[in-house]
């Protein structure tokens, strides 16, 4: 249930509209609603999670049969209009398929989705930013999701560092993001030349891409974590979806934030003056010693 359903059913009790026993009837799955098939219980669906992190829950498909990916999608859109399901395959679309028309599946970036809403929101500026085209699957899952997620998504594939002119020539496009999502396999390095670039922050994505001493994702990942380039986070080896979540936070806080004046940018940067130099000391101690300053011990009696 997402924050607008509930607002409605709210007002509709309020106006004599709806009876509450019927308003008690439709929350009683809130916060969560347990799912079986083939008749033992395979989840416990939150409901509750749009209303409090602005996201309904997604479905993790891997590791799922086909029959439980149905039963889970088909309890989410009793409640809700959004099915989304990452590490989805052709067997998870085709049964989701039966009990909603409307699926769709996007191979590349194994994204299983329904969406019903009227209009789906495109808030503030995403960049999505890939090295080569071999993470695309990767890159493509981050941008699918975002956009589901309701952020303006921009995507920027094949710019990796070894042909560095490439992301330069784009830099105006990463200059107006609210914050970038870089995926990359190999070494892993994309990430930090772009943090050298922009003022915002940056989402990086180690992906398997990448020969033997790569270690299936493992060496771009400590290159993230290891980065001299300040601003960057960092998300697990080919999480796209994770690395949506969070930018899609960070870009919508941005695009709610207030703007700032340039009466407002004067106020803003006096309040981020250089600290003095006492500043962060321990101020009660020196208070107490100006005040009863200590006095020089008496020189010993012969």
């Amino acid at each position: 249930m997402d924050p607008r359903t509930l607002a409605d059913l709210l007002s509709s009790v309020a106006a004599g509209e709806l009876g509450v026993d019927e308003a008690a009837a439709r929350l009683a799955d809130l916060p969560f609603a347990e799912v079986s098939s083939d008749g033992r219980l395979v989840a416990r669906i939150d409901h509750h999670r749009e209303i409090r992190t602005g996201y309904p829950e997604a479905i993790f498909c891997l590791g799922k049969t086909p029959q439980q990916v149905k039963a889970i999608a088909r309890n989410i859109l009793e409640h809700g209009g959004v099915v989304l399901g990452t590490r989805a395959t052709a067997a998870h679309y085709q049964a989701v398929a039966q009990v909603a028309m409307d699926a769709r599946y996007f191979e590349e970036s194994q994204i299983l989705l329904v969406d019903r809403r009227e209009e789906r929101p495109s808030v503030g500026h995403v960049v999505v930013a890939s090295a080569g085209t071999a993470d695309l699957g990767v890159a493509e899952e981050a941008a699918v999701c975002a956009e589901v997620m309701g952020d303006k998504v921009t995507r920027l594939f094949d710019v990796g560092v070894a042909g560095i002119h490439r992301l330069l020539a784009v830099r105006d496009v990463l200059a107006d993001a609210n914050v970038i999502i870089a995926v990359a396999g190999m070494e892993g390095a994309l990430p930090s030349l772009i943090a050298g670039l922009v003022k915002v922050p940056v989402v990086a994505v180690p992906t398997s891409v990448g020969y033997g001493a790569h270690f299936g994702g493992v060496a771009p990942l400590l290159t993230m974590l290891n980065s001299c380039a300040p601003g960057i986070g960092v998300v697990n080896i080919d999480n796209g979806y994770g690395a949506a979540a969070l930018a899609s936070r960070i870009n919508r806080a941005a695009a709610s934030g207030p703007s700032v004046t340039a009466e407002g940018a004067g106020s803003r940067s006096d309040r981020l003056r250089a600290p003095d130099e006492t500043e962060g000391l321990d101020r009660s101690a020196s208070l107490d010693r100006a005040a009863s300053p200590v006095s020089p011990e008496a020189p010993e009696a012969d």
